[in-house]
Protein backbone atom coordinates (compact mmCIF):
# COMPACT_ATOMS: atom_id res chain seq x y z
CA UNK A 1 0.00 0.00 0.00
CA UNK A 2 0.96 3.51 -0.20
CA UNK A 3 0.36 6.51 2.29
CA UNK A 4 0.93 10.12 2.60
CA UNK A 5 2.09 11.51 6.11
CA UNK A 6 1.22 15.13 6.39
CA UNK A 7 2.30 17.81 8.70
CA UNK A 8 2.17 21.68 8.90
CA UNK A 9 5.67 22.22 11.58
CA UNK A 10 9.28 21.66 11.99
CA UNK A 11 11.60 18.48 13.14
CA UNK A 12 8.97 18.00 16.09
CA UNK A 13 6.57 17.04 13.40
CA UNK A 14 8.27 16.10 10.47
CA UNK A 15 10.70 13.54 12.14
CA UNK A 16 8.32 11.58 13.89
CA UNK A 17 6.26 10.85 10.45
CA UNK A 18 9.61 10.24 8.94
CA UNK A 19 10.09 6.92 11.24
CA UNK A 20 6.85 6.30 10.49
CA UNK A 21 7.82 6.22 7.05
CA UNK A 22 11.15 4.19 7.86
CA UNK A 23 8.53 1.31 9.67
CA UNK A 24 6.04 1.31 6.30
CA UNK A 25 8.85 1.43 4.15
CA UNK A 26 10.30 -1.72 5.93
CA UNK A 27 7.29 -3.78 6.25
CA UNK A 28 7.15 -3.30 2.36
CA UNK A 29 4.74 -0.39 1.51
CA UNK A 30 5.44 2.99 -0.01
CA UNK A 31 5.13 6.51 2.42
CA UNK A 32 6.11 9.97 1.17
CA UNK A 33 5.44 13.25 3.19
CA UNK A 34 4.32 16.13 2.52
CA UNK A 35 5.87 18.88 4.67
CA UNK A 36 7.42 22.42 5.01
CA UNK A 37 10.29 22.28 2.70
CA UNK A 38 13.55 22.72 4.81
CA UNK A 39 13.17 18.95 5.48
CA UNK A 40 13.05 18.03 1.43
CA UNK A 41 16.85 16.75 1.52
CA UNK A 42 16.26 15.16 4.42
CA UNK A 43 14.41 13.29 4.28
CA UNK A 44 15.02 12.09 0.62
CA UNK A 45 18.50 10.61 2.56
CA UNK A 46 16.49 8.25 4.62
CA UNK A 47 14.82 7.07 0.92
CA UNK A 48 11.20 8.90 1.36
CA UNK A 49 9.17 10.59 -0.93
CA UNK A 50 9.01 14.03 0.11
CA UNK A 51 5.86 16.15 -1.38
CA UNK A 52 7.03 20.17 0.04
CA UNK A 53 3.70 22.40 1.10
CA UNK A 54 4.21 26.18 1.82
CA UNK A 55 7.17 28.26 2.77
CA UNK A 56 10.28 26.92 4.40
CA UNK A 57 10.44 27.80 8.22
CA UNK A 58 13.84 27.83 8.97
CA UNK A 59 13.34 31.71 9.20
CA UNK A 60 11.05 31.89 12.02
CA UNK A 61 13.52 30.64 14.15
CA UNK A 62 16.26 34.03 13.97
CA UNK A 63 13.14 36.52 13.84
CA UNK A 64 12.39 38.36 16.59
CA UNK A 65 9.44 37.52 18.58
CA UNK A 66 7.67 41.14 18.40
CA UNK A 67 3.88 40.99 18.99
CA UNK A 68 1.13 38.62 18.26
CA UNK A 69 -0.07 39.19 14.31
CA UNK A 70 -3.06 41.78 13.76
CA UNK A 71 -6.49 39.85 13.00
CA UNK A 72 -6.25 40.82 9.29
CA UNK A 73 -2.81 38.89 9.10
CA UNK A 74 -4.18 35.78 11.14
CA UNK A 75 -6.68 35.67 8.57
CA UNK A 76 -4.08 36.28 5.66
CA UNK A 77 -1.97 33.09 7.15
CA UNK A 78 -4.87 30.69 7.76
CA UNK A 79 -6.30 31.68 4.15
CA UNK A 80 -2.67 30.99 2.73
CA UNK A 81 -2.18 27.86 4.42
CA UNK A 82 -5.42 25.90 3.97
CA UNK A 83 -4.62 27.21 -0.43
CA UNK A 84 -1.15 25.78 -0.25
CA UNK A 85 -2.38 22.25 1.97
CA UNK A 86 -5.31 21.46 -0.34
CA UNK A 87 -3.11 21.95 -3.48
CA UNK A 88 -0.35 19.63 -2.55
CA UNK A 89 -2.09 17.53 -0.24
CA UNK A 90 -4.52 17.10 -2.87
CA UNK A 91 -1.65 16.67 -5.44
CA UNK A 92 0.70 14.15 -3.46
CA UNK A 93 -2.69 11.40 -2.36
CA UNK A 94 -2.66 10.28 -5.71
CA UNK A 95 -2.58 6.56 -5.63
CA UNK A 96 -2.58 6.53 -1.71
CA UNK A 97 -4.36 4.23 0.54
CA UNK A 98 -4.40 6.14 3.62
CA UNK A 99 -3.51 10.13 5.14
CA UNK A 100 -2.01 10.31 8.33
CA UNK A 101 -2.02 14.08 9.55
CA UNK A 102 0.56 14.72 12.07
CA UNK A 103 -0.65 18.01 14.30
CA UNK A 104 -3.31 19.84 14.08
CA UNK A 105 -2.34 22.41 11.65
CA UNK A 106 -2.41 19.49 8.62
CA UNK A 107 -6.10 21.00 7.59
CA UNK A 108 -6.82 19.53 4.56
CA UNK A 109 -5.78 16.26 4.93
CA UNK A 110 -9.17 14.41 6.24
CA UNK A 111 -10.83 16.17 3.41
CA UNK A 112 -8.21 14.92 0.48
CA UNK A 113 -9.48 11.57 2.34
CA UNK A 114 -12.97 12.05 2.36
CA UNK A 115 -12.86 12.86 -1.07
CA UNK A 116 -10.70 9.99 -2.62
CA UNK A 117 -12.07 7.62 -0.19
CA UNK A 118 -9.27 6.30 1.23
CA UNK A 119 -8.94 5.71 5.60
CA UNK A 120 -7.78 9.03 7.57
CA UNK A 121 -5.65 8.88 10.41
CA UNK A 122 -5.20 11.91 13.34
CA UNK A 123 -1.89 11.79 15.28
CA UNK A 124 -0.39 13.89 18.42
CA UNK A 125 2.52 14.31 19.42
CA UNK A 126 1.56 15.01 23.21
CA UNK A 127 -1.52 14.84 25.63
CA UNK A 128 -2.39 18.07 26.29
CA UNK A 129 -3.26 18.85 22.57
CA UNK A 130 -6.22 16.29 23.16
CA UNK A 131 -9.46 17.21 24.58
CA UNK A 132 -9.72 15.98 28.02
CA UNK A 133 -11.38 17.59 31.43
CA UNK A 134 -7.88 16.22 32.78
CA UNK A 135 -5.93 19.42 31.30
CA UNK A 136 -6.66 22.59 29.89
CA UNK A 137 -6.04 23.44 25.73
CA UNK A 138 -2.64 24.64 24.95
CA UNK A 139 -2.20 28.22 23.83
CA UNK A 140 -1.10 29.22 20.12
CA UNK A 141 1.04 32.15 21.01
CA UNK A 142 1.25 32.75 17.59
CA UNK A 143 -2.25 33.33 16.71
CA UNK A 144 -2.96 35.49 19.49
CA UNK A 145 -4.28 33.15 22.32
CA UNK A 146 -3.33 33.79 26.10
CA UNK A 147 -3.60 31.74 29.05
CA UNK A 148 -7.22 31.39 30.68
CA UNK A 149 -7.06 32.90 34.61
CA UNK A 150 -7.39 30.40 36.77
CA UNK A 151 -10.94 30.15 37.69
CA UNK A 152 -12.27 28.73 34.02
CA UNK A 153 -12.56 24.98 34.32
CA UNK A 154 -11.48 22.63 31.79
CA UNK A 155 -14.41 22.11 30.11
CA UNK A 156 -15.27 25.30 29.38
CA UNK A 157 -11.86 26.08 28.27
CA UNK A 158 -11.93 23.19 25.75
CA UNK A 159 -15.10 24.40 24.38
CA UNK A 160 -13.73 28.06 23.78
CA UNK A 161 -10.80 26.26 21.88
CA UNK A 162 -13.50 24.72 19.86
CA UNK A 163 -15.23 27.88 19.13
CA UNK A 164 -11.81 29.52 18.03
CA UNK A 165 -11.27 26.82 15.48
CA UNK A 166 -14.92 27.48 14.19
CA UNK A 167 -14.38 30.86 14.37
CA UNK A 168 -10.38 30.92 12.54
CA UNK A 169 -10.48 28.02 10.45
CA UNK A 170 -14.07 26.96 8.99
CA UNK A 171 -14.30 29.68 6.63
CA UNK A 172 -11.14 28.63 4.36
CA UNK A 173 -11.95 25.38 5.04
CA UNK A 174 -15.17 24.94 3.93
CA UNK A 175 -14.98 27.01 0.83
CA UNK A 176 -11.62 24.56 -0.25
CA UNK A 177 -14.10 21.48 0.43
CA UNK A 178 -17.42 23.02 -1.07
CA UNK A 179 -15.13 23.20 -4.47
CA UNK A 180 -14.45 19.29 -4.02
CA UNK A 181 -17.57 18.56 -3.07
CA UNK A 182 -17.98 18.01 0.57
CA UNK A 183 -20.38 19.60 2.74
CA UNK A 184 -19.17 21.73 5.24
CA UNK A 185 -17.92 20.76 8.67
CA UNK A 186 -19.67 21.56 11.81
CA UNK A 187 -16.90 21.80 14.36
CA UNK A 188 -13.32 22.50 12.65
CA UNK A 189 -11.18 20.64 15.54
CA UNK A 190 -13.28 17.74 16.09
CA UNK A 191 -13.20 16.87 12.03
CA UNK A 192 -9.17 17.13 12.39
CA UNK A 193 -9.24 15.44 15.45
CA UNK A 194 -11.99 12.50 14.89
CA UNK A 195 -13.00 10.68 17.52
CA UNK A 196 -10.38 8.47 17.62
CA UNK A 197 -6.94 9.76 17.19
CA UNK A 198 -3.89 8.71 17.80
CA UNK A 199 -1.30 9.21 20.37
CA UNK A 200 2.64 9.35 19.34
CA UNK A 201 4.11 9.80 22.68
CA UNK A 202 5.57 7.64 25.41
CA UNK A 203 3.39 6.36 27.78
CA UNK A 204 6.36 6.42 30.27
CA UNK A 205 6.78 10.01 29.73
CA UNK A 206 3.47 11.21 28.60
CA UNK A 207 0.55 9.05 29.32
CA UNK A 208 -2.94 9.77 28.45
CA UNK A 209 -4.69 10.58 31.37
CA UNK A 210 -7.74 9.04 30.21
CA UNK A 211 -10.97 8.34 30.21
CA UNK A 212 -12.50 11.12 27.61
CA UNK A 213 -16.18 10.76 26.87
CA UNK A 214 -15.44 12.27 23.27
CA UNK A 215 -12.36 10.22 22.41
CA UNK A 216 -10.97 6.91 21.70
CA UNK A 217 -7.33 7.53 22.06
CA UNK A 218 -5.18 5.12 20.78
CA UNK A 219 -1.65 5.57 22.81
CA UNK A 220 1.11 4.23 20.59
CA UNK A 221 3.78 4.99 21.93
CA UNK A 222 6.66 7.60 20.42
CA UNK A 223 7.81 7.50 17.21
CA UNK A 224 11.31 7.46 17.42
CA UNK A 225 14.12 7.43 13.64
CA UNK A 226 16.30 4.93 14.07
CA UNK A 227 19.78 6.54 13.99
CA UNK A 228 23.01 4.56 13.66
CA UNK A 229 24.96 7.64 13.03
CA UNK A 230 28.32 7.84 14.56
CA UNK A 231 29.31 11.37 16.58
CA UNK A 232 32.25 12.94 14.56
CA UNK A 233 35.50 12.69 15.57
CA UNK A 234 35.89 15.94 16.83
CA UNK A 235 32.57 15.35 19.46
CA UNK A 236 34.07 11.87 20.09
CA UNK A 237 37.74 13.72 21.45
CA UNK A 238 35.45 16.24 23.19
CA UNK A 239 33.40 14.01 25.43
CA UNK A 240 36.58 11.99 25.78
CA UNK A 241 38.75 15.04 27.09
CA UNK A 242 37.22 15.59 30.39
CA UNK A 243 34.14 14.65 32.41
CA UNK A 244 30.94 14.46 30.85
CA UNK A 245 29.72 18.06 29.50
CA UNK A 246 26.12 19.81 29.39
CA UNK A 247 24.86 20.11 26.34
CA UNK A 248 22.38 22.75 25.24
CA UNK A 249 20.17 23.23 22.06
CA UNK A 250 16.61 24.29 21.10
CA UNK A 251 16.35 22.67 17.80
CA UNK A 252 13.81 24.28 15.54
CA UNK A 253 13.07 26.71 18.08
CA UNK A 254 13.85 29.94 19.27
CA UNK A 255 16.38 30.40 21.92
CA UNK A 256 15.87 32.81 24.95
CA UNK A 257 17.86 35.96 24.44
CA UNK A 258 21.48 35.43 25.76
CA UNK A 259 20.79 31.81 26.33
CA UNK A 260 24.61 30.80 24.90
CA UNK A 261 26.72 33.16 26.99
CA UNK A 262 24.47 32.17 30.20
CA UNK A 263 24.53 28.46 29.76
CA UNK A 264 28.15 28.42 29.24
CA UNK A 265 29.00 31.02 32.11
CA UNK A 266 26.47 28.96 34.75
CA UNK A 267 28.29 25.67 33.31
CA UNK A 268 31.75 27.04 34.14
CA UNK A 269 30.26 27.81 37.40
CA UNK A 270 29.50 24.38 38.22
CA UNK A 271 32.85 22.86 37.30
CA UNK A 272 31.24 21.64 33.33
CA UNK A 273 32.03 21.86 29.94
CA UNK A 274 29.15 22.82 27.76
CA UNK A 275 28.19 21.25 23.77
CA UNK A 276 26.10 23.70 22.71
CA UNK A 277 23.87 23.21 19.13
CA UNK A 278 23.83 25.75 16.57
CA UNK A 279 20.45 25.06 15.62
CA UNK A 280 18.24 27.22 13.84
CA UNK A 281 18.25 29.56 15.97
CA UNK A 282 22.65 29.72 15.29
CA UNK A 283 23.52 29.89 19.09
CA UNK A 284 27.39 30.61 19.10
CA UNK A 285 29.22 30.90 22.20
CA UNK A 286 30.03 34.70 23.30
CA UNK A 287 33.42 33.45 24.26
CA UNK A 288 35.09 30.43 22.91
CA UNK A 289 37.31 28.21 24.81
CA UNK A 290 38.15 24.35 24.98
CA UNK A 291 35.19 23.87 27.76
CA UNK A 292 32.95 24.45 24.78
CA UNK A 293 32.54 22.63 21.55
CA UNK A 294 29.74 23.94 19.11
CA UNK A 295 28.29 21.25 16.63
CA UNK A 296 25.88 21.38 14.30
CA UNK A 297 22.96 18.70 14.01
CA UNK A 298 23.82 15.28 15.79
CA UNK A 299 22.56 11.80 16.89
CA UNK A 300 21.00 12.61 20.20
CA UNK A 301 20.41 9.35 20.81
CA UNK A 302 24.60 8.80 20.68
CA UNK A 303 25.04 11.80 22.57
CA UNK A 304 22.77 11.90 25.00
CA UNK A 305 23.80 9.12 26.96
CA UNK A 306 27.08 10.64 27.46
CA UNK A 307 26.24 14.24 28.86
CA UNK A 308 25.54 15.11 32.49
CA UNK A 309 22.51 17.20 31.24
CA UNK A 310 20.33 18.31 28.04
CA UNK A 311 19.08 21.43 28.49
CA UNK A 312 16.52 22.23 25.87
CA UNK A 313 13.33 23.68 24.47
CA UNK A 314 10.83 20.99 25.77
CA UNK A 315 9.75 19.72 22.67
CA UNK A 316 8.16 16.12 22.69
CA UNK A 317 11.25 14.70 20.54
CA UNK A 318 14.07 15.98 22.50
CA UNK A 319 12.16 15.24 25.73
CA UNK A 320 11.55 11.94 24.62
CA UNK A 321 15.04 11.60 23.24
CA UNK A 322 16.73 13.10 26.55
CA UNK A 323 14.11 10.76 28.54
CA UNK A 324 15.08 7.64 26.73
CA UNK A 325 19.02 8.35 27.74
CA UNK A 326 18.50 8.82 31.06
CA UNK A 327 19.98 12.42 31.09
CA UNK A 328 18.92 15.02 34.08
CA UNK A 329 17.17 17.78 31.81
CA UNK A 330 16.55 21.70 32.13
CA UNK A 331 14.03 22.61 30.21
CA UNK A 332 12.68 26.18 28.82
CA UNK A 333 9.39 26.12 27.82
CA UNK A 334 8.17 28.70 25.10
CA UNK A 335 4.88 27.86 23.43
CA UNK A 336 2.61 25.19 22.93
CA UNK A 337 2.96 21.48 24.28
CA UNK A 338 6.52 22.57 25.81
CA UNK A 339 5.31 23.77 29.19
CA UNK A 340 3.21 20.43 29.46
CA UNK A 341 6.48 18.50 28.82
CA UNK A 342 8.72 20.83 31.17
CA UNK A 343 5.78 19.95 33.59
CA UNK A 344 6.23 16.31 33.09
CA UNK A 345 10.19 16.46 33.46
CA UNK A 346 9.86 17.89 36.86
CA UNK A 347 6.73 15.84 38.30
CA UNK A 348 8.71 12.50 37.09
CA UNK A 349 11.68 14.22 38.87
CA UNK A 350 14.55 13.74 36.04
CA UNK A 351 15.00 17.30 35.58
CA UNK A 352 14.07 21.15 36.37
CA UNK A 353 11.57 23.28 34.50
CA UNK A 354 13.01 27.29 34.27
CA UNK A 355 10.17 29.48 34.51
CA UNK A 356 9.21 31.09 31.61
CA UNK A 357 11.22 33.90 30.15
CA UNK A 358 14.83 34.17 29.55
CA UNK A 359 17.04 32.84 32.21
CA UNK A 360 19.64 35.07 34.35
CA UNK A 361 22.63 33.55 35.92
CA UNK A 362 20.79 33.20 39.00
CA UNK A 363 18.21 31.29 37.69
CA UNK A 364 19.78 29.21 35.62
CA UNK A 365 22.52 28.49 38.05
CA UNK A 366 19.65 27.34 40.54
CA UNK A 367 18.01 24.70 38.11
CA UNK A 368 20.96 23.33 36.60
CA UNK A 369 22.50 22.76 40.05
CA UNK A 370 18.95 20.69 40.71
CA UNK A 371 19.30 18.50 37.88
CA UNK A 372 22.83 17.47 37.72
CA UNK A 373 22.29 16.05 41.85
CA UNK A 374 23.20 12.37 42.30
CA UNK A 375 19.07 11.50 42.90
CA UNK A 376 18.18 13.16 39.59
CA UNK A 377 20.92 11.35 37.49
CA UNK A 378 19.47 8.24 39.73
CA UNK A 379 15.90 9.25 39.02
CA UNK A 380 16.55 9.58 35.27
CA UNK A 381 18.37 6.24 34.78
CA UNK A 382 15.68 4.59 36.37
CA UNK A 383 12.66 6.27 33.87
CA UNK A 384 14.82 5.83 31.02
CA UNK A 385 14.15 2.01 31.12
CA UNK A 386 10.47 2.86 31.07
CA UNK A 387 10.27 4.77 27.93
CA UNK A 388 9.33 1.82 24.94
CA UNK A 389 11.45 2.27 21.26
CA UNK A 390 8.02 0.61 19.63
CA UNK A 391 5.98 3.28 18.87
CA UNK A 392 6.32 3.38 15.12
CA UNK A 393 6.93 -0.20 14.36
CA UNK A 394 3.22 -0.39 16.51
CA UNK A 395 1.76 2.30 14.62
CA UNK A 396 2.80 0.81 11.09
CA UNK A 397 0.87 -2.15 11.80
CA UNK A 398 -2.58 -0.05 13.02
CA UNK A 399 -2.34 1.53 10.07
CA UNK A 400 -1.56 -1.19 7.75
CA UNK A 401 -5.22 -2.77 9.35
CA UNK A 402 -6.47 0.15 9.40
CA UNK A 403 -6.07 0.74 5.58
CA UNK A 404 -7.40 -3.07 5.31
CA UNK A 405 -10.60 -1.90 7.03
CA UNK A 406 -11.25 0.30 4.70
CA UNK A 407 -10.52 -1.87 1.71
Amino acid sequence: MRCLLSTIGTRGEVQPLAALAVELMAMGHDAVICAPPDFREWAQSLGIGYVPVGPELRGTAQQSRGTAPTPEQRRLMIEGTVAAQFEAVGAAAEGCDAIVAGGALAVAARSVAEQRGIAYVYAAFAPVTLPSGHHAPPVFGMLGQKPADGDTGNHALWAEDAARWNALWAAPLDAHRAAAGLPPVEDVRAHIFTAAPWLAADPALAPWPGPSASLDVLQTGAWLLPDHRPLSRGTEAFLDAGDPPVYCGFGSMRAPDGVAGTVIATARALGRRVILSRGWAGLAPVYDGPDCLTIDEVNQRALFPRVAAVLHHGGAGTTTAATAAGAPQVVFPQMFDQFYFADRVSRLGIGTAHPAGAPDAESLHAALRAALTPEVAARARSVAGDVRTDGARNAARRLVEAVHAVL
